[in-house]
């Protein structure tokens, strides 16, 4: 036993030496894995919000005051975030109904309408405010003439937020226990109670998420809204179009300022519907 005293210690010791090379070459490769993110990140996102802050604040902080309380400039923004909840709280409430259809029914064209879903995602948004405008302004072969109103806005955001909650509730539904949902129908609980109990809360984390990504799209949005809202100042212009005038006007700087405000709001309403989502999830547990 003790001639294979040595033995055992050499083979703890190459052991050791190996458990030491894995874990610094895991180090090294965790340390490179963080510097390219980090890289990237700066890049793409650290690098243009400071340079858009530095632009608001070039003329003073008086001029950027100036900016951001204009009556035209506020009126852009009240009617962007008011429009952005009113699609989210309808997108929350269809598209969950949308996912739970194609999950949990089988009918004829699935596969098409579940297609059709994507296609916000793949058609260009100016191509959308255009059809949206052919079928609702003035000629509208449906008899519906809703351009240039708050409606038309409204239709647009739908249109280009349709697949966020509907992509985002559809896995979790997927992989729902559906074991749960009959145990609770066999004790008598009826299919509201169901869905109340045992199904929405397990949904709403990922409709919360998919409300946070469409409201996120619907604050920034442009292109669909640009031809179908006729852009009127203090009735039909949103954040979006009328920091597009200013930058035709050449008032880059007052334009980014009404931009460093549209970001910092939309960052406070991603964090508390964020906030919203896990406060539900302890309260659910």
């Amino acid at each position: 036993m003790r001639s294979e005293d040595p033995r055992i210690s050499s083979l703890a010791a190459s052991a050791q030496r190996i458990s030491r090379n894995v874990s610094a070459g895991g180090r090294g490769s965790t340390a490179l894995s963080v510097g390219v993110i980090s890289t990237y990140l700066t890049v793409i996102v650290v690098l243009p919000i400071a340079a858009l802050l530095w632009e608001s604040k070039r003329d003073g902080l008086h001029a950027f005051w100036q900016a951001i309380s204009d009556p035209q400039a506020v009126g852009a923004l009240k009617l962007t975030f008011g429009a952005a909840v009113i699609v989210v709280l309808i997108n929350g409430v269809l598209g969950t109904i949308t996912a739970w259809v194609l999950v949990r029914d089988d009918f004829r064209g699935k596969s098409l309408v579940n297609s059709v879903i994507d296609l916000p995602f793949a058609l260009p948004t100016i191509v959308a405010g255009l059809t949206l405008l052919a079928l609702y302004g003035q000629n509208s072969p449906v008899g519906i003439d809703v351009a240039y109103t708050k409606v038309a806005i409204g239709l647009a955001l739908l249109f280009v937020t349709l697949p966020f909650v509907v992509r985002s509730v559809q896995p979790v539904l997927i992989e729902a226990d559906l074991e749960m949902e009959e145990a609770a129908a066999s004790l008598g609980a009826g299919s509201a109670t169901v869905f109340r109990r045992i199904v929405l809360p397990n949904l709403m984390p990922a409709i919360v998420a998919g409300a946070a990504l469409g409201f996120a799209r619907a604050v920034g949005e442009f292109g669909s809204i640009v031809l179908i809202s006729g852009n009127i100042p203090f009735h039909t212009q949103v954040a979006s179009v009328y920091i597009f005038g200013q930058i035709e006007s050449d008032n880059t700087t007052g334009a980014a300022a009404v931009s460093v405000v549209l970001l910092a709001l939309s960052l406070v309403v991603l964090i508390g519907i964020r906030a919203l989502g896990a406060w539900w999830s302890r309260h659910d547990r």
